[in-house]
């Protein structure tokens, strides 16, 4: 992770698009037994929106934008680099979040839990 990459996910939480913010609403308010999640959290030389260290699990929010151009494919790219590093990328797109933010983020804390689960936490 470099200071470049620190400083970019310090703008990205400064500036969420609003699937995020009602995600992050949701997933902020930690109660007892549930994973814990950071906004925008650098891994490497990524910015995931959403990110829980105990499942190793990062959240994106995906707008339209990952619909256009080289996109789709730099995020295969993206996700990828990450699984060989361990870690799990669950993927939800924003049209989701906005229809029904609760059952997104339900979706979300089913998938921590089970990897919860898998590491013995």
């Amino acid at each position: 992770m470099t200071d470049d990459t620190r400083s970019f996910a310090k703008t990205l939480r400064a500036d969420m698009s609003l699937p995020e913010m009602l995600v992050w609403t949701r997933l902020k308010h930690r109660q007892a037994g549930k994973p814990v999640f950071r906004r925008q959290y650098p891994i490497g030389p990524y910015v995931a929106d959403f990110y829980c260290s105990k499942a190793r699990l990062a959240i994106e929010i995906d707008g339209m934008a990952h619909d256009v151009g080289d996109r789709p494919e730099r995020d295969i790219v993206r996700d990828q680099r990450l699984r060989d590093k361990g870690f799990e990328v669950y993927r939800i797109s924003a049209r989701d979040v906005l229809a029904d933010p609760d059952e997104a983020v339900e979706g979300i804390l089913i998938v921590a839990l089970g990897r919860l689960k898998v590491f013995g936490r």
